[in-house]
């Protein structure tokens, strides 16, 4: 056996078994699945919209708001991960800058408080 094809089966393997599994939920659940909705069901959920309008109505802009603070604060949290992996060799620079990076996250989300942006009406 090659050796390069050897190094790639184990992924290879993994890549078509969860492929096949995929395909089996994504069948079992078309098959299995109920279809009897109710008033209940089909009634407006957490975004406040009914759920056959048109597609084209005008919403709030704080919708808009809200998900970009989300993904805003999301993604710079996604940075501690590495910073926290590599805490421990890591020279005091890093250290310092991290903690300006959070100072100024923390002032941005103060400001965001103060401004009422997390408000809901």
């Amino acid at each position: 056996m090659d050796p390069v094809v050897r190094e790639y089966a184990p992924i290879l393997i993994l890549l078509a078994i969860a492929v096949g599994l995929g395909l089996v939920l994504i069948l079992a659940a078309a098959i299995l699945a109920v279809r009897n909705p109710d008033p209940e069901k089909v009634s407006a959920y957490e975004c406040g919209f009914n759920a056959f309008d048109d597609a084209r109505m005008k919403f709030d802009v704080r919708f808009y708001l809200v998900s970009i603070l989300f993904i805003i604060f999301d993604l710079e949290v996604a940075f501690l991960f590495p910073w926290a992996v590599a805490f421990g060799d890591l020279s005091m620079t890093a250290f310092w800058s991290m903690m300006i990076f959070l100072g100024v996250l923390t002032v941005g989300f103060a400001y965001e408080w103060k401004k009422g942006a997390l408000e809901w009406e």
